[in-house]
């Protein structure tokens, strides 16, 4: 199993000589301010849907203890909490700027108890083996600098049974739709986020690593060599987004 991915290699400002972890970590410092606002209208709302139907995936499994991956503002954890009710959510981060944020939000909502933001990384998860029922990561992996490493770090921290569930962008297959999309992630996006955020990067990057990221099967293929069973794959809004889904054994 080869150990690197074109995917790897794709740096939000082109910096050889400094890490992605570190570029992307400062890139979304610089972001974070704007990053909820700018998640909701580049969307139309629509990743509040998406967000909602990855959660969904965990319904029968009823986690109680979950690790959200690249959590960012907590999104992800709130809703988990607002729709699981798990006893107790982790959510890790490289970016501090985006945690402040989170934490904030989670005060707000008075779940101090339930959910806790920790600095983290997701190449070196600070965890026991066989810690969580359950594993988030909501458009996060496209930003791992090591994606197979990512992806067995969070195998290793999931319980026997344990699931994992990554909502990651795709790209639409369907030729009406495609050259618009392109349109919308070449220009659009971009420039949009270069006014509200100040920072076209962040939004460049986001197309880059979204042409360079082994989605669909590829990334099924990735999950079962790294380990993980029951895999499936479900694409929403016309291939724009897509949940992937596998199980770590119960066999140990």
């Amino acid at each position: 199993m080869s150990n690197s991915l074109p995917h790897d290699t794709i740096l939000p400002y082109g910096d050889k000589n400094r890490s992605k972890k570190d570029q992307v970590a400062d890139m979304f410092n610089q972001i974070a301010f704007r990053y909820d606002f700018l998640n909701r209208f580049l969307s139309g709302g629509i990743d509040i849907y998406w967000r909602k139907k990855a959660i969904s995936e965990l319904r029968t499994l009823k986690p109680k203890k979950v690790l959200d991956v690249a959590t960012g503002t907590a999104d992800v954890a709130l809703m988990t909490m607002k729709y699981l009710t798990p006893e107790k959510i982790i959510g890790i981060d490289i970016s501090t700027g985006m945690l402040e944020l989170g934490r904030k939000k989670i005060a707000k909502a008075l779940l101090n108890d339930r959910i806790e933001l920790l600095e983290g990384d997701s190449e070196t998860i600070n965890f026991p083996d066989n810690t969580f029922d359950a594993v988030t990561v909501a458009f996060g992996v496209r930003n791992f600098e090591h994606l197979h490493k990512g992806i067995s770090e969070m195998l290793r921290v999931l319980k026997p049974g344990g699931k994992l569930v990554v909502l990651e962008f795709s790209r639409p297959k369907s030729k009406g739709f495609k050259g618009l999309y392109k349109i919308y992630m070449n220009l659009v996006a971009p420039g949009i986020g270069k006014m509200v955020s100040k920072n076209r990067v962040a939004y460049q990057y986001l197309n880059d690593s979204v042409q360079a990221f082994p989605e669909g099967n590829d990334f099924l293929k990735i999950l079962q060599e790294t380990g993980f069973t029951n895999t499936y794959l479900k694409t929403l809004s016309l291939g724009i987004c897509t949940i992937y889904c596998g199980t770590r054994s119960s066999e140990i």
